[in-house]
C-alpha cells in the first residue's frame, strides 16, 4: 500500500504525543522535551493558545490517529498515484486547526506547501517532524512564506480575506474557506449534564474556533438560570486577561447602548437575531414551533458549521460537547477535502 509508512508514521506520532499527556515533566524524554518547550513559547507568543487548550487539542487527535482510523477514511477514496504540490493557507484561531489540511493532503499522495499563521508557527512544524521520522522519512512537505509554484489551493479566511483569495486563485483549482460558526437548538428537557456538556461546545478554546456555539435557539419558556447554572464549571475563564478584555468592553457597550442582556460575570447572554455573537457572548432567541428552528437552519446553512442538538429534533446534529471533537471525515465548511484531492 502505498501509504503504509505515512499510515503507520501517523500511528506513532498518536502514541507520542498519547505517552507525553501522560508523563509528568521530569520524565520527559529529548523529543518530549521539545514539545513542551513549543507549547510554552506558543502561550507566550500567542496568549489565547493556553497549555490546558493545547493538551486538549494533542488529545483528540491522538485518539484519531489509529491505523484502523486513517484507514476506514481512506479507503472512500480513489487517490492519486501523481503527486500534486496543493498549497495551503492555514488559519490560526485554535491551535492545529490546519493540520487536518495538511494530513489530507500527505494521505492522498500529494505535496502540501504551507504557509503557516504567525499565530501557530511552532507546535504544527515539530509535530510535521515527527511524522516524517516515524515515517522513515517518506513525507515531502514544504513550509513557505509565499505560496509559488502550486497545482491547487485550499485557503482559510475572514470573509473579508475570501474575496481577495478568491480574486487572487480565480485561475486554479481551490477550496477558499469563509468564517462560520455553531449553533445549539434545546428541546427544552435537556438534563443538567447535558447542559454542562453545552458548556464545553461553547467556552473550549474561548470560543474562538468555527465549532464553537455562538447562538443558541430555545424554547419559548425556557428559564435562562438553567444555562447559567450549569456553564458554572467555565468561571475562571474571565481569568485569562485577552477574554476579559472582551467581556469588559462588551458589556460596557451594552450599558451605554442600554442594550438588555442577562450577565453571570464571565459570560452575558443577549436575545439577538444575529448568527454571530461578540466573544464573551452568547446570543440566543425563543421559538414556537420547531419549523421556525428549520427555516433558520436553512436561511443560514451557509455560515453554520455544525449543529449541536439532541437527535429526536430530526436536525443535522451532533451531541451534546462533541463540537471540538471531529473525527477524520468531518471536513470544514463541510466540502469534502479529500474527494478534492482526488480529483486535481
Amino acid at each position: 500500500m502505498l501509504n503504509e509508512n505515512k499510515i503507520l508514521g501517523l500511528e506513532k506520532l498518536g502514541n507520542f504525543i498519547k505517552d507525553f499527556l501522560k508523563k509528568e515533566e521530569d520524565n520527559y524524554n529529548e523529543k518530549e522535551e521539545r514539545l513542551a518547550y513549543l507549547m510554552t513559547r506558543s502561550e507566550i507568543e500567542n496568549p489565547w493558545f493556553t497549555k490546558e487548550n493545547q493538551r486538549y487539542n494533542l488529545e483528540q487527535w491522538s485518539g484519531l490517529f489509529t491505523k484502523e482510523n486513517i484507514e476506514n477514511w481512506l479507503s472512500k477514496y480513489q487517490l492519486s498515484n501523481t503527486p500534486k504540490r496543493v498549497g495551503l493557507i492555514l488559519a490560526g484561531n485554535i491551535p492545529l486547526v490546519g493540520f487536518h489540511d495538511i494530513i489530507s493532503v500527505i494521505l492522498s499522495n500529494n505535496i502540501p506547501v504551507i504557509k503557516l499563521s504567525s499565530k501557530d508557527r511552532l507546535v504544527l512544524p515539530f509535530l510535521l517532524e515527527l511524522w516524517n521520522e516515524f515515517s522513515n522519512q517518506e513525507i515531502e512537505y514544504h513550509i513557505v512564506e509565499k505560496l509559488e509554484n502550486f497545482d491547487a489551493v485550499i485557503a482559510t479566511g475572514s470573509n473579508n480575506t475570501a474575496r481577495y483569495l478568491e480574486y487572487y486563485f480565480k485561475n486554479s483549482m481551490s477550496i477558499i474557506r469563509k468564517n462560520r460558526t455553531s449553533i445549539a437548538v434545546l428541546k427544552g428537557d435537556e438534563s443538567d449534564e447535558e447542559l454542562k456538556l453545552l458548556s464545553n461546545d461553547i467556552f473550549r478554546y474561548f470560543g474562538l474556533g468555527c465549532r464553537n456555539v455562538t447562538r443558541i435557539l430555545i424554547p419559548k419558556d425556557f428559564k435562562l438560570d438553567r444555562l447559567f447554572e450549569n456553564f458554572i464549571n467555565y468561571r475562571e475563564v474571565i481569568n485569562y486577561n485577552k477574554y476579559a478584555n472582551n467581556y469588559d468592553y462588551n458589556k460596557a457597550i451594552y450599558l451605554l447602548n442600554r442594550d438588555l442582556f442577562w450577565d453571570n460575570n464571565f459570560v452575558m447572554m443577549k436575545e439577538d437575531e444575529k448568527l454571530f455573537s461578540p466573544l464573551s457572548v452568547i446570543n440566543f432567541s425563543r421559538y414556537e414551533t420547531l419549523d421556525e428552528v428549520k427555516q433558520f437552519v436553512e436561511t443560514n446553512k451557509e455560515e453554520i458549521q455544525t449543529i449541536v442538538a439532541k437527535p429526536e429534533l430530526g436536525l443535522e446534529s451532533i451531541g451534546f460537547g462533541e463540537s471540538q471533537n471531529p473525527s477524520l471525515d468531518t471536513y470544514a465548511d463541510n466540502v469534502d477535502t479529500m474527494a478534492f484531492l482526488s480529483v486535481i
